[in-house]
């Protein structure tokens, strides 16, 4: 029995069942084609399911999946058989609300896409290997935000958009001398 919750993938599809950014902590699903599957057949079992207002709770292929759904993003956790339902929704409440204030409440697929670096980085500070590390949204985007800012950084601690920014930040201060 183990004493810690753990959560085998956090995953974040678009309104047709595709990726836009997903977080699997599990040796469960060994392939990208095993992963992809799983994230197809998910999908399809709870697409007619208005989640909308609140998140909902159900048992697929031997795991517990928590899910809520806005706009055209579909928002899921999911967990081992034994799992706490209560501690997998937190996790989820906590990612959905987290990406709500990341995106400025513009929750839709081409923000979320603009901004997927820094949906990625949420997913990191959420979990890690499975163990849930945050699920305060406030805390999280406070983290992800403060990480996202920092312009002095080398560029190899840089996201790529960063680093985008920050050479054309440095060509436009050179074109202007």
């Amino acid at each position: 029995m183990e004493l810690c919750p753990l959560v085998k993938n956090i995953l974040l599809l678009d309104s047709e069942g595709k990726r836009v950014a997903v977080k699997y902590c599990s040796d469960d699903w060994p392939t990208n084609s095993a992963k992809e599957a799983f994230e197809k057949a998910l999908f399809n079992k709870t697409q007619k399911i208005n989640a909308r207002t609140e998140a909902e709770i159900t048992m697929f292929e031997n795991y517990i999946v928590v899910y809520k759904f806005v706009q055209d993003l579909h928002f899921f956790v999911t967990g081992g058989e034994n799992e706490n339902e209560v501690i997998l929704a937190t996790a989820l409440q906590g990612f959905f609300d987290a990406v709500g204030l990341l995106l400025r409440g513009n929750v839709e697929k081409k923000e979320a896409l603009e901004n997927l670096d820094l949906i990625l980085l949420c997913l990191d500070e959420i979990i890690d290997g499975g163990i849930i590390l945050e699920t305060d949204a406030n805390v999280i985007a406070g983290k992800v935000a403060s990480n996202s800012i920092d312009a002095g950084a080398p560029l190899s601690e840089q996201t790529i958009s960063q680093a985008l920014a920050t050479a054309r930040e440095h060509l436009t201060r050179s074109l202007l001398k």
